[in-house]
């Protein structure tokens, strides 16, 4: 029995664009609402519940401090993800089935997230293993959703298109972030115990990501059959061929490894500002938690308009100068947070809407340009060494930062000493030929790379 003929469909389809772009809109919740706002804090509470008279847990018989087993649950899920993503990214590509797994891991991520609703008493165990399953699916759904984007975006509207997914992300987000905030400030008018607030926004990230994920499942297309196995061949076994032989052709791919090297650079150094940034407002500035809040906040919804900015910038000046152009900004935000004095929320929030404008927006056009450095028929796989190349160094910068502040004692030099990402990734992508990487993969550029 042959395999059914799928008829691809037209690319630049707004409405399969405006599907995809409701993906950003539901994960995003999970990023904000459960990563950034409420599970850390909430779950070391259960761990410090659960933990002996030394304040130590013992997962498998591992003495761990209460306090650091969040930090190892998230250390740990990232160092699943170096391992996996890539992996199931060659899966995806060899089978064709990435619309399929993108609804897999999707709900494997929703429904551990929800399941978080169970988190209570000294439950760390559950709280961890429910954290890792998540964060692991959510890493794994970005990749193949990645993956569609050259084929739904021709090059001159990618851009565009990225930079709208990214922005919509940003507003999802926001939004119940928001809504949760409400919700927990108001728990006592409603008669709610803190704990069951938290257990009450920690499901509803889940919720929110199930139920709009039906969006891009229902509207975008497969574009070749779904591939059967050879005989006595098993999926992860092709996988890691494949991966072997997506690694080798690399090779020959430079200015697209060129950008690799550029983006693990300033990318690092991007993600460590957002990660830093409360610390640093909190020990250095004297802010209270409330203030850090309405900064995060003030990101989510700023942000929104930064992605749109940028991608109506990168039409305007093409997308390299765009990214560029953001990694001036990235740096001109470090020094001048050096420079900033304590105890003026004003001015905190003045940097935290300098970042929102650019957050957005180079990460958006980068995800732009990489995808028009992939071969055709690669798009998950590479699309998983990008996210493996995020994640397997994303531990630079925060190291840096934690070695100057304990070389200085001082978070002002801390918070500079991340400056050398930004100028090192900001020279190495002075010298990537967009229009080149492209050509290499046997792509079109667009009319102004």
């Amino acid at each position: 029995m042959t395999a059914q003929r799928v008829t691809a469909p037209p690319i630049d389809d707004p409405r399969e664009q405006i599907g995809w772009y409701f993906y950003d809109w539901a994960n995003s919740a999970f990023s904000t609402t459960v990563v950034t706002v409420f599970l850390g804090p909430f779950l070391t509470s259960i761990t410090e519940a659960a933990a002996d008279e030394r304040g130590l847990v013992y997962p498998l018989g591992i003495p761990v401090a209460a306090g650091a087993f969040f930090p190892y649950m998230v250390s740990l899920s990232v160092l699943l993800q170096v391992f996996f993503l890539p992996v199931l990214g060659a899966i995806a590509d060899y089978s064709h089935a990435k619309k399929q797994m993108l609804a897999i891991f999707a709900y494997i991520g929703a429904i551990a997230t929800m399941s978080m609703y169970f988190l209570d008493g000294n439950r760390y165990l559950l709280g961890g293993t429910l954290f890792l399953i998540a964060n692991l699916a959510f890493g794994a759904s970005i990749v193949f959703y990645n993956a569609f984007l050259p084929e739904i975006a021709s090059p001159d509207r990618r851009d565009t298109v990225s930079s709208r997914g990214w922005a919509l992300g940003y507003l999802g987000g926001g939004l119940l972030l928001l809504a949760n905030l409400v919700l927990f400030n108001s728990r006592e008018a409603l008669g709610l115990r803190t704990d069951l607030a938290v257990r009450i926004s920690l499901t509803s990230a889940g919720l929110w990501w199930a139920i709009f994920t039906i969006i891009p499942l229902v509207t975008l297309r497969r574009r070749e059959p779904i591939k059967r196995l050879p005989s006595g061949e098993h999926y992860l076994t092709i996988g890691f061929k494949q991966l072997g032989h997506t690694f080798r052709e690399m090779r020959r791919y430079r200015q697209t490894l060129l950008f690799l090297g550029a983006y693990l650079l300033y990318n690092d150094g991007i993600q460590a500002v957002i990660a830093l940034a409360s610390q640093f407002g909190a020990q250095e500035l004297g802010l209270e938690q409330g203030i850090l809040i309405q900064a995060i906040l003030l990101v989510q919804f700023v942000a929104f308009f930064g992605a749109l900015g940028f991608g109506w910038l990168a039409r305007r000046i093409g997308a390299k100068r765009a990214i560029l152009l953001s990694l001036l900004i990235w740096g001109g935000t470090v020094i001048y947070s050096y420079f900033m004095p304590a105890g003026v929320p004003a001015q905190f929030f003045l940097l935290a809407g300098i970042i929102a404008l650019v957050l957005g927006g180079s990460q958006a056009i980068s995800r732009s340009v990489f995808s028009l450095m992939i071969p055709r028929g690669q798009e998950a796989e590479y699309f998983g060494i990008y996210e493996v190349s995020e994640r397997g160094t994303s531990w630079l910068a925060p190291f840096l930062f934690g070695l100057a502040y304990q070389i200085t004692s001082s978070y002002r030099i801390a918070i500079i000493s991340l400056i050398i990402f930004f100028v090192a990734g900001f020279i190495l992508l002075l010298f990537v030929d967009v229009r080149r990487a492209a050509e290499e993969a046997g792509n079109a550029a667009p009319a102004n790379a």
